[in-house]
């Protein structure tokens, strides 16, 4: 009964902050809100007994974009100040995505056949990760990092040719 409260009220603080991220229209509060939602979100890992997935959320979400996109935010002079033209142009579109995209979940929930699994034991997750990123899944797991690091390189190397024009 209290894990179902939990994940509840869990559920609200997602929905609720992932709407006013949404619908604010003012950055500051939306990235803020944005700190809510992700943490609803790693608050339903760690009901899930998903502790590394808990984990790498907290500390690259919340840790690092999270905090980037505040610094971002705070330190770009005059951004409260943005005055938007026409906010009225994506209304419509926006209105038939989101009921149809409605639509399609509700009928998805109603008409699937669930299946519910025994209560398995909690247990940590993180050694069976760790031992499969360092041993079976190791030469993809440094082939992503050499990717991500390429890409970040390109990042900077066309910024600086940003900046020089």
């Amino acid at each position: 009964m209290l894990q179902a409260i939990v994940f509840y009220a869990l559920s609200v603080l997602t929905i609720g902050s992932a709407c006013i991220v949404a619908f604010s229209r003012n950055i500051v509060y939306s990235t803020f809100a944005l700190l809510g939602a992700f943490m609803g979100v790693v608050g339903i890992y760690v009901l899930l007994a998903a502790d590394f997935v808990a984990m790498v959320q907290l500390l690259v979400y919340v840790g690092g974009i999270l905090v980037l996109t505040i610094f971002a935010v705070m330190l770009t002079q005059g951004i409260g100040d943005v005055a938007i033209s026409n906010r009225a142009v994506g209304l419509v579109p926006a209105v038939v995505t989101a009921v149809i995209a409605t639509g399609v979940m509700i009928y998805a929930v109603l008409h699937t056949h669930w299946h519910v699994a025994a209560t398995a034991p909690i247990a940590p997750t993180t050694y069976g990760i760790g031992n499969a990123l360092l041993g079976r899944f190791m030469l993809p797991f440094e082939v992503a990092s050499l990717v991500l690091l390429s890409a970040l390189v390109g990042a900077v190397v066309i910024s600086r040719h940003e900046a020089r024009e």
